[in-house]
Order: structure tokens, then C-alpha cells, then sequence
């Protein structure tokens, strides 16, 4: 029964982009290309975040009928919509250098959002209960950030806006059946790496109820990542399941959508011209790449120094896969506690074939490393870069590769001002030289967890100095740093973002853990 009604779920999910909102691109057409491929704006976000004065099918029709361009469209937009501001936040930047630790808990009032229910017109989901967004460009509640900005606001003793943000991931999953990227209908099509049982850990366990609908909202989580596996045939691979040559099942990351990025647009139609290829699939290649949250990185490239050979799609990442093995095992604990004998059953089946899959294929020994499987080539890629620690993160490595990854990432992945993301310097903002909070905790916890004590407070250490250093020079939070030569990070589609929800959080929760290292 437990696997009857997963498949009808499965197979409900697959239907379910179908009832999606329509984005910006579905509403507005021909006026959405004009707005974009124009680079009316810097960033293409502000469009696609801005809010109709009036109906958008009477926007639409007076664009059509007038057909303005250069400033007159500028003015036709203005006069037609209400832009965002720039920034979601005031400026984080603090003169006098208060310490480090008061000014992260000052952010977390600037960054917190009220219960959400959107104008007419708007691209945005409705919330129903408060929430943090991550700061800058980015307005709304996104899904992997959130976990680790959670890390610091139960180190703060934010917990009601711990359980709060709870609510609105549950509210999500059950009006859409998945978490999205982000809380707009332009990421409804994907979403993002599935960090949502260790935000449920962050709470302890609960009442029978209350754990009877964690463990739904759960499964069917698990659902929408497994749902291609009814529509699996010759080519082994359907949405965002992988059948490997042994035929065992693990994942990819995938999108729904097969179409430039809304908040991208004009970058994926420059860069799907360039590529040579079958436009379509390197849509589908972007937006894959923006639901791993690696966008961009030389672990989905063919040639490194090419986003034009993106194949996010072609690639079984050890990531993705470590933290679906995570969900599976915490659904199978979670119903030991409910008694439910079948659902124990059934995904601890799940999780024991996941993971012997894992270490069969996801494995190198020769190099002593967890990599991505490329599925064109029928082995692991080259690319050794910090995702190598998830399966030590959730547990999942045998002591003998702990100890074999705890050597490769001292030797190639530990950089003067933390974890490095990649060894390869690409231009992209998932590499070389950058280093990202989430990647510094997995990291660090996952060292821990496997005796690698005194390499995991090294790491914390250099993070944790690199961020101090910045916040000294800029008065700011940063999304990202450069780790080889201890500055604000750079790359990437847009301008380096203060204020910054996953840094807060992370430095906030290694600081707790190591107060030695926080020299104020």
C-alpha cells in the first residue's frame, strides 16, 4: 500500500507544473522580450519582481497596439508598473564596526519579511507566516539558503522565526509539492538542493500529530524528486531520476521549464546562441545548474572555460544524491517514532539501495574522493571540488573514505581563508577562487563527524578570520568570499551581494562552536 500511493503521488507531481502560476515570460510575451532582450535594466530581476498597476492582459494589449521601444518602452514600463527597489534591505554596512556578533543579530530585523499575500499580477507566492530573505537582489525566501541561515538564528534565539519559516516550507509543499528555488512563480519549475529535513532537526522531535505531517510533507518531497522514475525508458534518465548501468536509481538535478531563465533571460539566449547546440537543452542545462544552487560551476562543464558547454543534466552529482539518501533515512526514523512498520520498511529500503549505489558509483578510490558521474562518459568526472564532504556531512561514508577525503581536502581543498569550491579558476562564481558559507559548514560538520576534529576547526578558523577581515575593511556581509586571497568574492551573473542571510548564519553557528576563534 506505503508504495501504491508513492507512485500516485509521483505520478500527480509530474502533472503538477501544469497547475503552476504563470511567470512573468507566460504573461507578458512579446512585451517580456522586448524588456529583457533590451536590458532595460541592469538586472534582469527587476522586471520580473516588479508588480502591474492594472490587468497585465490590458498591459499586453497596449503594448501591442503602441509598440514602443528605446525610452518610450522605458516610460511605457515605468508608467505600467510598480519597480522593486534595488535592494530588499537598508544598507548592512556599519561605520563604527560594532562587533561582529551584534551587528549579525542586528541584520536579522532588516532581513526579516512579514506573512506575504502578493498584489494582483505579482510574481511572487504568498507566505503565511514571517520569514528571512537572504538580502540584495534576492527579495524572497529561498530554500537551500534558508537552512543555513536558520544555523545562526537558533544560535541567536530566533526560534519563533525558526518555526515560523517551518510553516511556510509546509505551506509550500503542500500547495505546490515541492519547495521551489525561490518564493516566485518564475522558480516554481525547480528546486533546490533538499535541505528541508535538517531544518526540521533544527526544532527536535514533536507531538504524534505534528511528526504524522512532517513526515507527509516529507514523503512527498521525496515524491517530486523520484517521480521520473515512472517515466524511465530506453535513455535511463526521466526528470530528475538517473537509472545506472546496474540499474539502480539515483538523481540529477533537472527543471521543469526548457526555456531561458525569466530573471536571466537575456544571459541564457546569449549564452544558448553561443553554444552550437540544441537551444532547448541548454536552457534546461541553466536551469538545472540554478536548481543544484551551483550556478555556475566547472562541475557541470564539458570545457571549464565555457558556459556554453553546460550539461548539468548529463550529471549524477554526490551532493544531490547525499542528501536524498539524508531525507530518506530521516522519513524511515521519523515513522520508527509513529510505529508505522510499512513506511520503515520502505524507505530504509530506499535509502540501503541509494546508498550502495553511492559508494559504487559516486566513489573514486584511486583518488580518494566522492565525485559527480557523468552520464556520457560512464564514470566520475574530473572536477574535485568541496561537494566530495556531503556524504561525511550526512553520515553516509564508510570511516576508511572519511579518513581518505579528510586528506584530499587538506591537501587540495583548504585555501588561506577556508574551503575552497573547486580547484579551477573559470571566471564562474562556483569556483576557484571563491569559497561559500553552506560549503564551509558541510564541510566543517562533516570532518567532525568522522574524528577529522582538528582539520574541521582549522577550516572554521580560516572562515571565520576571512570573514572578520572583510567586515573590518567593508563593514558588510558578504554572499561570498575570495579564500586564496581573503577579500569579497566575485564571478558570477550579478554584482556581489551584502547582507547576507547564509553568512549571518553560518559564521554566527562556527563561532558558536569555536568562540576561541572569534578574536572579538
Amino acid at each position: 500500500m506505503q508504495r501504491k500511493v508513492v507512485l500516485v503521488l509521483a505520478a500527480l507531481l509530474l502533472c503538477a507544473f501544469d497547475r503552476a502560476p504563470p511567470t512573468p515570460a507566460d504573461l507578458y510575451g512579446p512585451l517580456f522580450e522586448a524588456v529583457q532582450l533590451g536590458r532595460l535594466f541592469k538586472d534582469g530581476k527587476t522586471f520580473v519582481d516588479a508588480v502591474p498597476k492594472r490587468a497585465p492582459q490590458a498591459i499586453l494589449e497596449d503594448y501591442r497596439r503602441t509598440a514602443p521601444s528605446g525610452e518610450a518602452l522605458r516610460a511605457f514600463v515605468e508608467a505600467n508598473f510598480q519597480l522593486p527597489p534595488e535592494t530588499a534591505v537598508p544598507s548592512p554596512q556599519n561605520k563604527d564596526r560594532r562587533p561582529l556578533l551584534r551587528h549579525i543579530a542586528a541584520l536579522w530585523p532588516h532581513l526579516k519579511r512579514p506573512p506575504l499575500t502578493p498584489p494582483p499580477g505579482s510574481s511572487a507566492l504568498g507566505l503565511p507566516a514571517p520569514y528571512v530573505v537572504p538580502g540584495g537582489r534576492f527579495r524572497e525566501i529561498y530554500y537551500w539558503d534558508s537552512y543555513f541561515t536558520m544555523l545562526g538564528l537558533v544560535q541567536d534565539g530566533q526560534d519563533a522565526l525558526v518555526d515560523s519559516m517551518l510553516a511556510d516550507f509546509e505551506s509550500l509543499i503542500e500547495r505546490f509539492g515541492h519547495i521551489p528555488n525561490g518564493t516566485r512563480s518564475y522558480y516554481l519549475s525547480r528546486s533546490q538542493p533538499p535541505f528541508f529535513t535538517y531544518m526540521l532537526d533544527l526544532v527536535g522531535e514533536a507531538d504524534p500529530a505534528t511528526e504524522r505531517r512532517r513526515v507527509a510533507a516529507l514523503q512527498r518531497e521525496h515524491a517530486f524528486w523520484m517521480a521520473g522514475a515512472g517515466c524511465l525508458d530506453a535513455s535511463g534518465a526521466c526528470a530528475r531520476v538517473v537509472r545506472m548501468p546496474d540499474g539502480s536509481l539515483l538523481n540529477r538535478y533537472w527543471d521543469d521549464r526548457a526555456t531561458p531563465r525569466d530573471e536571466s533571460y537575456a544571459e541564457d539566449v546569449a549564452t544558448a546562441s553561443a553554444s552550437g547546440r540544441p537551444k532547448e537543452q541548454v536552457y534546461r542545462d541553466l536551469r538545472a545548474a540554478a536548481e543544484s544552487g551551483w550556478d555556475f560551476s566547472a562541475r557541470w562543464l564539458a570545457d571549464p572555460q565555457s558556459l556554453a558547454s553546460i550539461r548539468t543534466t548529463g550529471i549524477v552529482p554526490v551532493d544531490l544524491n547525499s542528501l536524498l539518501w539524508a531525507l530518506e533515512r530521516a522519513i524511515s526514523r521519523r515513522c520508527v517514532f509513529l510505529a508505522d512498520v510499512v513506511c520503515v520498511r520502505e524507505y530504509e529500503g530506499r535509502a540501503t539501495a541509494r546508498q550502495a549505489a553511492i559508494l559504487r558509483y559516486l566513489w573514486v578510490p584511486g583518488e580518494g574522493r566522492f565525485g559527480d558521474w557523468d552520464r556520457g562518459s560512464g564514470a566520475v568526472t574530473p572536477v574535485v571540488s568541496a561537494a566530495t564532504l556531503y556524504p561525511l556531512f550526512v553520515d553516509l561514508a564508510t570511516p576508511e573514505q572519511a579518513d581518505a577525503v579528510a586528506a584530499l581536502t587538506a591537501r587540495l581543498l583548504v585555501a588561506p581563508g577556508g574551503l575552497r569550491t573547486t580547484l579551477l579558476r573559470t571566471g564562474q562564481q562556483w569556483d576557484s577562487p571563491n569559497g561559500w558559507p553552506p560549503l564551509q559548514w558541510v564541510g566543517v560538520i562533516g570532518l567532525s563527524r568522522y574524528g577529522h576534529e582538528a582539520l574541521a576547526r582549522d577550516i572554521a578558523g580560516r572562515w571565520i578570520g576571512t570573514v572578520e577581515q572583510a567586515y573590518r575593511d567593508t563593514g558588510k556581509l558578504l554572499e561570498k568570499y575570495n579564500v586564496e586571497d581573503r577579500l569579497p568574492g566575485g564571478g558570477g551573473e550579478y554584482p556581489l551581494q551584502d547582507g547576507f542571510g547564509w553568512t549571518n548564519g553560518v559564521t554566527r553557528a562556527l563561532i558558536a562552536r569555536y568562540p576561541d576563534l572569534h578574536r572579538h
